[in-house]
């Protein structure tokens, strides 16, 4: 019920009617109706730290570019962990650790990302791991090219990188989901050595995101995404 509130000329609400009100303001006031878009977007399963969600998981995702960008957030749980990241800096050093410090001893990348005269890299590492010595080692040891750089960067601009040939060491999309499967050096952000902990996942299952992900169109998360 209300009554009129004769002094303003408007109605007023009763007082089981404001309390009804103040119950609901309370409680977090009125429902909102859930956005179209993401109502549409299931929510994949939960998933260990260490581990990768398969590509079938995926599949629930029926928009193909909304489908796309969530496989590249799943890749980039291995693209920004501390076994790849720290070989791709954003300035002429190496990191180290699960935290990014700087390469100790003290490096540079050198003319060919290689390191510099008497300070190669391949002085220290070797093409395996030396667990004795602790220095991680795999074939062709050396710093990413500082334009393939993403330490600091988004999802979303490491994305926009990775598709730029100029950007991505000269890659077909092809070639970049062979590298990532395939590679060597990659490999070794599953097999660190001790003390290490390693990339989520296995190597194949992270080739496959990636393969997915170009498959569905390559397309980019938002500037907000983060995996």
């Amino acid at each position: 019920m209300v009554r009129t509130c004769r002094s303003l000329g408007v109605m007023q609400p009763s007082l089981p009617v404001m309390a009804s009100l103040s119950a609901l303001l309370l409680a977090g006031g009125c429902k909102r109706e859930p956005d179209a878009a993401a109502a549409q977007i299931p929510a994949l399963p939960e998933v260990a730290p260490n581990a990768l969600r398969p590509v079938e998981a995926f599949a629930a995702i029926l928009d193909r570019k909304e489908r796309s960008r969530a496989l590249f957030l799943e890749a980039s749980r291995v693209f920004f962990h501390p076994r790849c990241a720290n070989c791709h800096p954003a300035g002429d050093s190496p990191l180290q650790g699960d935290d990014g410090q700087l390469h100790d001893p003290p490096v540079v990348r050198g003319p060919e990302d290689q390191g510099v005269v008497g300070m190669e890299c391949i002085s220290c590492h070797q093409d395996k791991n030396q667990d004795l010595a602790r220095v991680p080692g795999a074939p062709k040891w050396h710093v990413a090219p500082i334009e393939m750089a993403w330490v600091g960067k988004s999802p979303r601009e490491v994305c926009e990188q990775l598709k730029d040939t100029k950007r991505n060491g000269g890659k077909t999309p092809e070639q970049m989901i062979e590298h990532n499967a395939h590679d060597a050096l990659v490999a070794w952000g599953w097999n660190p050595g001790s003390g290490r902990k390693p990339a989520p996942g296995t190597q194949a299952q992270f080739g496959a995101i990636v393969a997915a992900w170009v498959e569905t169109g390559s397309e980019c998360p938002s500037e907000e995404a983060r995996p």
